[in-house]
């Protein structure tokens, strides 16, 4: 296999979404630890890798994008690699039950869709960033949870799982735009109207300023009433690095619109996900 194959798979990148999965997880009772692992591993070591793939051989970047500054030169065997990790997602997750493995299924197909010249939700800001934030939230979450235990529909329906799925995509959707700050000179070549294209660089920070304050009400308010007061707080606390650098480097950027750049926005980025992965896993060991 290539080494740009493997580059263009951004097998690390799943770092940054493995918090909706951990958040799934800690608010379970007693899942099933094989299950949980298995599960883990098909998201964010096929599933993902696969999305990750397809879409860059589709969009063809030569900026930067999420996980590689230098992206080199995609090739047909690119679109085949991320077929075969589809693949091999779904023959595991029909190993779990059919219900995952539709789900596996969906989820592949509407990451495609975002790049796919056919689609090409790229092109549709407010679309692209709805669908994108509910299936890495809200259906992810759903998927995690049907993965690793038994639950039926109406359980899956009730408040403690709900709640949690829409508070994933409220998360999503307030930092999506955010991995999309530095790519708008190549997007608008291209032709694609991402949402932080639409709102611009600085309203792409206050955007995600907003989108923050109410998903961090919803998991204030979540907490508080599953949890406690104290969990509440807990998580507040581990917030506050993510707030101090976001306002940090907002301000950086006020001065100067080029310090919106890939740097910066990844370091954003892996200092969410190691927050919010060690408060997630905190949780579900305590549990």
């Amino acid at each position: 296999m290539k080494r740009s194959t493997w580059l263009h798979l951004r097998i690390p990148f799943s770092f940054f979404l493995l918090p909706v999965f951990l958040f799934a997880i800690s608010i379970l009772d007693r899942p099933d630890w094989t299950l949980v692992i298995v599960v883990g591993m098909i998201l964010h070591l096929l599933l993902y890798p696969a999305s990750n793939g397809y879409n860059s051989y589709f969009d063809k970047d030569e900026g930067s994008i999420g996980g590689l500054k230098h992206p080199p030169e995609v090739s047909k065997e690119l679109y085949w690699v991320s077929l075969l990790f589809d693949g091999l997602a779904l023959l595991i997750g029909i190993w779990i039950g059919w219900q995952f493995a539709l789900l596996l299924l969906v989820y592949g197909l509407a990451s495609k869709a975002y790049s796919h010249p056919a689609i090409r939700l790229k092109k549709m800001p407010v679309i692209g960033w709805i669908i994108a934030g509910f299936f890495q939230g809200y259906f992810t979450f759903l998927m995690v949870v049907v993965g690793v235990t038994a639950f039926s529909l109406p359980e899956l329906m009730t408040i403690e799982i709900q709640l949690p799925a829409i508070l994933s995509s409220l998360l999503l959707w307030g930092s999506y735009p955010m991995t999309q700050i530095y790519q708008h000179e190549e997007d608008a070549a291209r032709g694609d109207q991402t949402i932080s294209l639409k709102l611009g660089v600085l309203g792409t920070f206050h955007f995600t300023a907003l989108m923050f304050s109410l998903s961090n009400a919803g998991f204030l308010y979540y907490y508080f009433c599953f949890f406690g007061l104290t969990t509440a707080m807990i998580f507040q606390a581990f917030l506050l690095p993510m707030l101090i650098y976001f306002f940090w480097w907002y301000f950086k950027v006020r001065k100067d619109r080029t310090q919106a750049n890939f740097d910066y926005t990844m370091r954003l980025n892996i200092l969410s996900a190691v927050m919010l992965n060690t408060f997630f896993l905190m949780i579900t060991l305590a549990g």
